[in-house]
């Protein structure tokens, strides 16, 4: 009798276990995909705010016909990446979207007129702002990547995932060389500072 009430107590356990890990890999699979729709957010207001933001600087940038043509296509890759849901495809157009601001930023930062005007001073911040929630948005779905692929490899919740057909997240990417700046040790030792 001690041993089946032993052997009833172990199978409770175990039974309880997987349901609580099942219930773990799926909470953090939606939350994964809810990340995942964030950065499409982040990306799609991010989105919306370029072309006010290119009538307050058209006037200042005639001739950089160049610049607003990258914005246009970096605006169609960002509306296609959150129709597909694929979050390294999100993460790509968001940096191709930063490359084709970074020019208009510096008209920004270089010209008092657009400065001093609030629509332009709004727009900005507002840009800002955005992706500050878009590099959070990315933080999170790296951590719960992370926390979830984790989960894959280690044993017992190992066995739980493969039971129930779980499969590892891919994650995001570093970024291609040469799609962001690097700093040099001389930057680093003397800052150039021009008052």
């Amino acid at each position: 009798m001690p041993f089946l009430i032993i052997f009833l107590v172990l199978i409770g356990g175990i039974i309880l276990y997987v349901f609580l890990t099942y219930n773990k890999f799926v909470t953090t699979k939606t939350r994964i995909t809810a990340s995942i729709q964030e950065i499409g957010n982040q990306l799609k207001r991010q989105s919306s705010l370029i072309p006010n933001l290119v009538k307050s600087v058209k006037g200042y940038m005639k001739h950089e016909k160049k610049i607003f043509d990258n914005l246009t296509e970096a605006r169609k890759t960002v509306n296609s990446a959150v129709s597909s849901k694929n979050a390294q495809k999100l993460v790509d157009a968001s940096l191709q979207l930063e490359r084709a601001l970074a020019p208009i930023r510096a008209v920004f930062e270089s010209t008092p007129e657009l400065q001093a005007a609030k629509p332009t001073m709004k727009l900005m911040d507002e840009l800002r702002d955005t992706a500050d929630k878009l590099m959070y948005a990315r933080r999170t779905l790296i951590d719960l990547s992370a926390d979830y692929n984790v989960m894959m490899v280690t044993i017992p919740s190992k066995f739980v995932a493969s039971i129930f057909g779980f499969k590892q997240e891919e994650g995001l990417k570093t970024p291609v060389e040469g799609s962001h700046r690097e700093v040099s040790d001389k930057e680093m030792k003397e800052p150039e500072v021009d008052l």
